[in-house]
């Protein structure tokens, strides 16, 4: 728990632009900060849910392969690195 002088402390660097609070890029508060980051992690693992772990781990693998001038499909296409895009499709439930 942080005391109330350094929140204080805190809310005064995340108004000059800073990032406070890791997940929290581009909030202009603590607790706007705060606020982006829980809705980022969760929406991360609902995504998560939907496709499933490997799913996710395909996709993740797709977009680390991408450059500012071309996307990760097209890189792994070039570099012949297969990539399964059924596995991020959402899944059925039930």
């Amino acid at each position: 728990m942080t005391s109330h002088q350094e929140r204080e402390e805190l809310d005064r660097r995340a108004r000059q632009g800073e990032t406070v609070v890791p997940g929290g890029t581009g909030g202009k508060s603590v607790e706007a900060q705060e606020h982006l980051a829980e809705g980022r992690r969760r929406g991360g693992q609902t995504r998560k849910e939907q496709i499933g772990t490997e799913g996710y781990q395909e996709m993740g693998r797709k977009g680390g392969l991408s450059t500012n001038d071309k996307s990760g499909g097209e890189n792994a296409a070039e570099e012949g690195i297969p990539i399964d895009e059924n596995k991020f499709k959402t899944r059925q439930r039930g």
